[in-house]
């Protein structure tokens, strides 16, 4: 097997990317057991970055360690995922709050055109799921940046990682990509009012209906 080029980056954190997008794309699938000799010499490289990246990816949710059984793919709960989405409800609210009482014009400009690229994607003619989940999560990226609050982002990011284990199953539900528009819509609405107090009970609501879809 031929050996992947890797960038001039820390050779670890190279191997954690490579990896985080093989458990997104679900090539590792929960509950796997990750092989160690077959990753390290797929990749050309020594344990020792791999077994460092392994444990960057366990700091993230993604990867579980098991005592002389190394690791495996994290299998994500209903209890977790209520968790990770009770936090992210909490947390994103505040930030559409925030975006509601102070965000420029320029700013709602720019949120109002990636919510119009999840209208566009959404068209019964040409609905893309992976394009519309891409373009929801570039949305609510822009919408923290906007919130402006490094801590809220850094957390987000971390609970989103566990969030994306599940995420893809919950848009394949009929219907659910309709739903989640029409609530992108509620939330617009009252962002635009500069109502903080709708925004944030908007929010709340797509993030309690997301975790049933998700269930």
């Amino acid at each position: 097997m031929s050996a992947l080029s890797l960038s001039p980056r820390a050779l670890y954190e190279e191997v954690a990317e490579l990896l985080r997008q093989r458990i997104f794309q679900r090539e590792l699938e929960p509950g796997s057991w990750i092989d160690e000799l077959k990753i390290a010499e797929a990749y050309g490289i020594s344990r020792t970055p791999l077994r460092e990246a392994l444990k960057v990816l366990a700091a993230e949710g993604l990867v579980t360690m098991k005592v002389r059984r190394g690791a495996y793919v994290t299998e994500v709960s209903e209890r977790d995922l209520t968790d990770v989405y009770h936090l992210l409800g909490l947390l994103e609210s505040d930030a559409a709050g925030v975006v509601a009482r102070t965000a420029t014009a320029a700013q709602l400009k720019d949120l109002q055109a990636l919510h119009q690229e999840l209208e566009d994607c959404a068209k019964p003619k040409v609905q893309d799921r992976e394009r519309f989940f891409k373009v929801n999560e570039r949305f609510h990226m822009l919408l923290l940046e906007i919130a402006n609050n490094r801590w809220r982002d850094q957390m987000v990011a971390d609970l989103r990682k566990v969030m994306k284990l599940n995420r893809h199953n919950s848009l394949l539900k009929t219907g659910r990509i309709e739903e989640s528009l029409k609530e992108h819509r509620a939330l617009m609405a009252a962002i635009s009012a500069r109502d903080a107090g709708l925004a944030m009970q908007r929010m709340q609501e797509h993030f309690r209906n997301g975790l049933e879809a998700a269930n």
